[in-house]
């Protein structure tokens, strides 16, 4: 990645300053640079007298607990943003939970307010600066881990100082219309309070194509530009610059060239994207005829005015983690009824697939975290007590959200609503979750209420290599399938795209990824058993030839990805796709297998 130096900034006419990153959002915008780097409170050095060592502690420590408070809330928080997001989150939410408790940073400032007598914002910033200082002197080959271990103590103390002045926290939520925003690093929960109709660009110095952050920004359909190292050194709030979201250049300054060239590169971008929104009405429909099926993936309801203008043919996933979330207490049958009614009657008629309660250790549910009979996930979540597991530990949970789904599909289109079970492992999981699902519908008949004659369709998630393996049999169970290929690639290759060190490795055209996908599509076609795929996969057009060419036609994907999408489909021979897949399942390489892929869509970009 080729950075320019910029120079010191003068008072004079500046030149223009080209900072090279990572494309991850495509996309140009032109605006002024609203700068949102966040510089450590201050607040002057101050001794005190023994008298008031008493009161500075009690300082500290009210500040260490409303500081907790305000973590426990983002964890709270965090369950309404896309599941990719809150596994980028919840880790490092954790960690700072931990440097609030009876960790080094709060005892070594406690001590120093007695032996030094310092003041409680002295005594932090004095021990946060000395952990820094020894984890950065560490012996390590890996200095990209000790470095983010020295900014998370940075980053707390940050916290702490703030709650100990009392100053504010800058907030995102009012930056001016058409700037464009530029950070030292930008969050998935930063980035999820963006309003991508007032902001036209974002860069940052820290990130890359791969993380949440881009995949939400990506969502957004905000352009955007990571990785671009120097940017908070040349640019300054309010001057003026250019962001190649496909080219991955930030222009500060630009000159009136580089300025026309933007012109025209964002109104052929606008032209571009008029041309997909015209696709709308348009069937998702190949070249020699195949119907295909483009749903959405819907995280909380604000994003159903989304969905209709993407001109999604239904939900595919409806996470219903938000109804669980910022709350003491579990939702109640009726509340759940009112949730599910409003997305279902905003669908008129279409297809809505409602996953019931996907819990993990990552999304922290107050409500279910305690109460009387808490869930724990264990030490290791990924591989703990979550999904159709704790449910059916928990079967009181599963019921009321079973009678919930059955009351509004009762009262909604013949077939609208579909269940799907999340974290299936084995065939025996799905068995019981149906007896259950059965008794609670014979249940709701006792008392009364209506039902339809023939109850939704139960569907499993595949998203374990187990799961994947033993399709044939978990098939004989299930009604349809849903191929979450996040968590597929995430467990196969025991790679978590959170972690930095092996972010790299996460690969979902690893050949032992799609051939599992490849086993657990056939073994529905087979049964003649609905099968989809939800995930970035699905809303990649670039992998739209290899999914149709495995036999796989319905997708589920964010609606930002659906309208190019379609465009590929509409451009596209099942033929042509099956002889292509037979040709990439023949690989061993992920690079060749990449290769394949880049090539088969520059075919179809030069044939267009």
């Amino acid at each position: 990645m080729k950075t320019e130096t910029p120079r010191p900034k003068s008072k004079g006419k500046s030149r223009e300053v080209a900072v090279s990153g990572i494309a991850v959002s495509p996309g140009v915008a032109i605006g002024p640079v609203f700068d949102t780097s966040d510089p450590p409170s201050e607040a002057p050095r101050r001794r005190i007298v023994a008298e008031e060592v008493e009161e500075e502690r009690q300082k500290l420590t009210n500040a260490v607990a409303f500081s907790r408070k305000q973590i426990g809330k983002l964890k709270t928080r965090i369950g309404v943003l896309p599941e990719e997001a809150q596994e980028e989150i919840a880790p490092l939410l954790d960690a700072h939970l931990m440097m609030l408790g009876n960790s080094r940073l709060i005892r070594g400032a406690k001590k120093r307010i007695e032996a030094e007598l310092l003041s409680a914002e002295t005594a932090v910033l004095d021990e946060a600066e000395d952990i820094r200082a020894t984890i950065l002197a560490l012996k390590d080959d890996d200095k990209s881990g000790l470095a983010r271990r020295a900014n998370e103590v940075r980053d707390i103390a940050r916290r702490l100082m703030r709650n100990l002045t009392a100053t504010p926290f800058r907030s995102l939520k009012d930056l001016p219309e058409g700037c464009i925003l530029v950070a030292e690093e930008l969050t998935p929960a930063d980035a999820a309070l963006l309003d991508p109709s007032r902001i036209a660009g974002v860069a940052t110095e820290e990130g890359g194509a791969d993380g949440h952050t881009a995949i939400m920004l990506r969502a957004l359909g905000i352009p955007s530009v990571l990785g671009a190292h120097g940017l908070t050194e040349a640019a300054q709030r309010g001057d003026a610059a250019v962001l190649d979201g496909t080219a991955g250049v930030v222009t500060i300054h630009p000159s009136a060239a580089t300025l026309a060239t933007a012109k025209d590169k964002l109104a052929a971008f606008a032209k571009e994207r008029a041309k997909l929104s015209k696709l709308r009405r348009l069937p998702a429909e190949t070249t020699d005829g195949e119907p295909v099926e483009l749903q959405a993936n819907l995280e909380i309801p604000q994003e159903l005015p989304l969905i209709a203008q993407a001109g999604a043919a239904g939900i595919g996933l409806l996470r219903t983690e938000f109804l669980f979330m910022n709350r003491e207490d579990l939702p109640d049958e009726d509340a759940q009824v009112e949730a599910y009614t409003q997305i279902v009657e905003a669908m008129a008629g279409q297809s809505v697939t409602i996953r019931v309660l996907d819990w993990g250790g990552e999304k922290d549910m107050e409500a279910l975290a305690q109460g009387v009979a808490p869930v724990h996930a264990g030490s290791n979540p990924a591989l703990g007590l979550r999904g159709l597991r704790m449910l059916l530990k928990r079967p009181e949970l599963l019921e009321v959200q079973f009678a919930a789904v059955l009351r509004v599909a009762a009262a909604g289109a013949d077939g609208a609503v579909r269940l799907l079970l999340p974290m299936v492992t084995v065939p025996e999981e799905v068995r019981q979750a149906r007896e259950i699902y059965e008794r609670v519908a014979r249940r709701l008949r006792r008392r009364g209420e209506k039902l339809p004659e023939k109850l939704p369709l139960l569907g499993a998630m595949i998203e374990t290599p187990g799961a994947a393996l033993a399709a044939d049999a978990i098939a004989l169970e299930a009604d349809f399938f849903a191929i979450g290929t996040n968590d597929l690639a995430m467990y196969t290759l025991a790679v978590d795209r959170g972690e930095a060190e092996v972010a790299h490795l996460y690969d979902p055209l690893h050949p032992a990824v799609l051939r599992l996908v490849q086993f657990a599509t056939e073994a529905a076609l087979r049964l003649r058993m609905p099968v989809s795929v939800c995930g970035e996969m699905a809303g990649n057009p670039q992998l739209t030839p290899l999914l149709l060419g495995l036999g796989v036609r319905t997708f589920s994907m964010n609606a930002s990805a659906l309208p190019r999408v379609k465009q590929a489909v509409r451009a596209l021979d099942i033929g042509d796709c099956a002889r292509f897949a037979r040709r990439v399942m023949e690989q061993s390489d992920p690079g060749r297998i990449r290769e394949l892929v880049a090539g088969f869509a520059q075919g179809l970009t030069e044939r267009a």
